[in-house]
């Protein structure tokens, strides 16, 4: 069976419609308007190895913001649906990611129960053209439309572009493990017997 989902959302503020592949090769085609956040969507899709479509017309007249937030809660969503009824897979994953002279950990938990703990600091305003206090909000959206845990902490590191760039690569990496099958689970993987 096919773990890829289609989602669209249009609002006032934004409109955004995303072709997601939990089982794919890294592809990419992403267009937010926003070249920095690209880069980063581009990231995630190779390093995660998910096939992702991305078209984002956002209100950047006004900042980045709903744009990026907004594709946090679509990606959320795009990653709920096509995980399906998670039986059979390993439901967590994390990363410990090196980045240059960044180090960045992710942990994930597909647990069905909303929860971000994001430990970072930047000593930029942007990256590009990206505020990076939108990382936050990004991966926020991204936790509660996806019901996960989700924990992101910076060890240590010094550049911005750096330490967004591992994040971003971090969390695919720990989202890769938790959606592989594991052919010992032979449901989900928890005593409550869903999740």
């Amino acid at each position: 069976m096919a773990r890829t989902s289609t989602i669209e959302r249009n609002t006032n503020e934004t409109k955004i419609k995303l072709d997601f592949n939990i089982d794919g090769t890294g592809k990419a085609e992403i267009d937010s308007g926003v070249g920095f956040f690209d880069h980063m969507m581009n990231g995630f899709a190779r390093h995660g190895l998910f096939d992702v479509k991305l078209k984002v017309k956002g209100d950047l007249e006004v900042d980045c913001h709903h744009t990026i937030e907004d594709t946090g809660i679509v990606l959320g969503n795009a990653i709920r649906e096509a995980a399906g009824d998670k039986k059979g897979i390993k439901r967590y994953g994390s990363c410990i990611l090196p980045m240059d002279e960044a180090l960045v950990l992710c942990a994930v938990d597909l647990s069905g129960r909303p929860y971000l703990v994001f430990d970072a600091n930047f000593t930029a305003d942007r990256c590009g053209d990206m505020d990076t206090e939108m990382a936050r909000e990004f991966f926020y959206a991204v936790s509660y439309a996806g019901a996960m845990n989700l924990h992101i902490k910076v060890l240590y590191g010094t550049n911005n572009h750096h330490i967004m760039e591992a994040m971003f690569k971090a969390f695919a990496k720990a989202l890769d493990a938790a959606t592989m099958y594991d052919e010992r689970i032979t449901d989900v993987l928890s005593t409550k017997g869903t999740l």
